[in-house]
């Protein structure tokens, strides 16, 4: 049986960056890149016409900015999945990207290969950050205050392990091991947290989990 093809559209105002991505990911037999878009209203508006699978976003574009076109795609809908691109590594736009619902956050000079595979990941439903990057911007959330108290019942003793798990990084074979459950329990405990949560991926529950406390620099 045939791989379904994964629909992508690249978003950035430098047309060989563009091109050369594009390119890139069309020599894939399983990614279709249906569309192209120079600025953050365009790439908007081809979203909402053609509902790509992900979407590679630049951050610096003209007319409307790659963080802003990403948080109107992500509010407007929960089919595309964004992962942001840029030559920028600076905190404040990695930040800024998964404030705005990104499920990727990728360094322009990435290998190729790992731009393929982000494309991959995200469509799967997994988040894709730097490791660096990620641990960097968690315990900067972490130390952020006020942070959130989570409610009271909100999930049960069983949910809040295995939430604790993922945010520390833990596979589903792992967090099963460590509470000697099956990995595909602990799918189905992590799909109830996301919808509890009313996030997209298990990074934005990561995010959570540092915020509301569970999880502090140093205890991780």
């Amino acid at each position: 049986m045939a791989a379904q093809m994964i629909r992508v559209m690249v978003a950035d105002d430098q047309a060989v960056v563009r091109a050369g991505i594009s390119a890139v990911l069309a020599a894939e037999p399983d990614l279709d890149v249906v569309a192209q878009a120079a600025d953050g209203h365009s790439a908007v508006a081809m979203v909402a016409s053609l509902r790509p699978d992900v979407v590679l976003m630049d951050v610096r574009m003209p007319v409307l900015d790659g963080l802003a076109a990403t948080a109107s795609i992500t509010a407007s809908t929960s089919d595309t999945r964004i992962i942001v691109l840029t030559a920028f590594g600076l905190d404040e736009y990695v930040f800024g990207a998964l404030r705005a619902g990104a499920s990727g956050f990728l360094l322009k000079d990435a290998e190729p290969t790992r731009v393929i595979d982000a494309v991959r990941v995200i469509a799967r439903g997994d988040a894709l950050v730097d490791p660096a990057i990620t641990r960097r911007l968690l315990d900067r959330l972490a130390a952020s205050s006020p942070a959130p108290v989570i409610a009271p019942g909100r999930f049960t003793p069983r949910e809040s392990q295995v939430l604790e798990h993922v945010a520390r990084g833990l596979s589903n074979a792992e967090i099963g091991h460590a509470l000697r459950i099956s990995p595909a329990t602990v799918k189905d405990h992590v799909s109830v947290i996301l919808a509890k949560l009313g996030v997209r991926d298990r990074l934005h529950a990561t995010i959570y989990a540092y915020e509301s406390g569970l999880i502090r620099p140093g205890n991780h």
